[in-house]
């Protein structure tokens, strides 16, 4: 029997079941489902045929592989139709004792050499399998929703998990046609565990009054290059779905401030303001509901000069697009400098942590992904600063045909913050063995879509970068949320390779 030949059984049929089991079917494996509930596993059949059908409607299947697939799936009256699976998956309520009794249960059916895993999200690996006979057999496949589109599959490894359970599961996967890498049993495993900043610091700009959902979210989207801004990206996965997973790694963190929920959110999950799915979130989805529109200054005149000091570092290709706009650039070499000087004597200067309201009269920015592409740019200001300032700053990027959002006077702004965290729990996870640096940033990438991983966006903006800011932010919320990890330190003050003897 070839390893296409070799039966995949699929325990639990909701959304995540029904995945997996077409994944594994257009593999070319015989599938057979079950479910606890009587008739589930049948109608759940049904489903999956139906969609198969919808793919050769749209070209994606030929009719004959749909048939040869609808052949190889059927439904389980007990567990003991898996008895000669070599791989059976479970999606079942996320209920550590719920998982267990049924792996117990499915080890006396199936032979020792089957392999047992899990699709859980927020459970212990680990924990999961710790009442299990042969623990070194069972390991965890999270895939993403909707699996079968989805590209990257967490291989999540036990600290009983075998090699060569891992080596299988991992090489499954990437039969299936999954992307798959390999991680340690971490609350969050990957992705969970440093996407957090990404929802968690856009809901701190929020509660910190610094700017309302649709502002921000613009902000990541054009300023950022994220795909979705982070209020409306909960709002379609769900709020009580998110702010779950949050609290969950919260609590597999042992309350660890850096992974602390937001109240924000928590309001809205007990006001049943879930999102898209009861038409209210951060925003309203009923008939004839509009969003709010971003905040976007009024055209204001562009300053005739600026000076730059010193270099901008990530900011650098700023004074590239203001000379393309015509205006002049006028170069002092200053030793500190990182700044640009606008004509009424005002400061612009990257968003570093510190906020506006400690120097005299200075404006900051955001960060971009890539100023050039980047069609909106967030300022901050304290209440009190010069306005002539403000409106030289607003015009100047105006100037090179950007929407500007000046925001309020927040430390980090809005993107320079988020990925300055981000940036920080990605070396921290490698540094303690969760993944390797290049499967962090696939991950990433394909599991959450972010424009780039965060080890490559730390190579971009510079080793030193993301330490500095959030060592910035630490000594203005020295509760240790922004306390950088000792990783990140190590990251940013270790020699360069080239550098010493031979």
């Amino acid at each position: 029997m070839t390893a296409h030949e070799r039966l995949v059984g699929v325990v639990g049929t909701g959304t995540m079941g029904q995945g997996i089991a077409q994944v594994a079917l257009v593999a070319g494996h015989p599938v057979r489902l079950y479910d606890a509930v009587p008739g589930r596993a049948k109608s759940a059949a049904e489903a999956i045929a139906a969609r198969l059908g919808r793919l050769v409607e749209k070209g994606r299947m030929s009719a004959d592989e749909r048939a040869a697939a609808v052949g190889r799936l059927a439904p389980a009256q007990t567990l003991d139709e898996l008895a000669d699976a070599a791989l059976v998956v479970e999606a079942v309520l996320e209920r550590l004792d719920v998982k267990q009794a049924l792996l117990r249960d499915l080890e006396a059916v199936v032979a020792d050499d089957c392999l047992l895993a899990t699709n859980t999200s927020s459970l212990s690996v680990t924990a999961i399998g710790g009442a299990m006979r042969l623990p070194g057999r069972f390991v965890g496949l999270h895939f993403f929703n909707p699996a079968p589109l989805m590209p990257l599959v967490e291989v999540v490894s036990g600290s009983a998990t075998d090699v060569t359970a891992a080596t299988r599961a991992y090489e499954t996967a990437r039969a299936w046609g999954k992307t798959p890498v390999a991680c340690a049993d971490t609350p969050g495993f990957l992705v969970n565990r440093i996407a957090r900043p990404f929802y968690a610091e856009a809901f701190a700009v929020y509660e910190d009054q610094g700017a309302e959902p649709a502002t921000i979210d613009a902000v990541l989207r054009e300023s950022g290059g994220f795909r979705m801004g982070a209020f409306e990206l909960t709002d379609l996965i769900g709020q009580d779905v998110n702010e779950a997973v949050t609290r969950s790694v919260w609590e597999g963190f042992f309350q660890d401030v850096k992974f602390r929920p937001s109240l924000a959110q928590r309001r809205l999950v007990e006001a049943g303001r879930t999102g898209r799915k009861s038409g209210q979130g951060w925003y309203a989805y009923g008939e004839g509901e509009e969003r709010p529109e971003p905040r976007t200054e009024a055209p204001a005149d562009q300053p005739a000069y600026v000076v730059a000091e010193g270099d901008l570092g990530p900011a650098r290709e700023v004074l590239a697009l203001i000379r393309e706009a015509g205006i002049e650039v006028r170069e002092e070499d200053e030793d500190n400098g990182t700044r640009l000087v606008l004509p009424g004597g005002g400061q612009l200067a990257l968003a570093d942590g510190q906020t506006s309201i400690e120097y005299r009269d200075v404006v900051y920015f955001d960060l971009a992904l890539d100023y050039r592409k980047a069609t909106r740019i967030a300022l901050a200001a304290a209440r009190d600063a010069n306005q002539r300032t403000v409106q030289e700053a607003v015009g100047l990027f105006q100037a090179l045909g950007k929407d500007v959002s000046v925001i309020g006077d927040v430390p980090g702004m809005i993107v320079a913050r988020t990925v300055a965290r981000i940036i920080d729990l990605a070396h921290d996870a490698v540094a303690k063995g969760v993944a390797t640096e290049e499967d962090v940033d696939t991950a990433m990438r394909l599991g959450v879509n972010y424009p780039l991983g965060p080890i490559e966006w730390s190579r971009r903006l510079g080793k030193n970068w993301a330490y500095a800011l959030l060592d910035d932010l630490h000594l203005r919320d020295p509760s240790g949320r922004y306390a950088p990890s000792l990783a990140l330190y190590r990251h940013s003050y270790a020699p360069d390779k080239r550098e010493g003897s031979a």
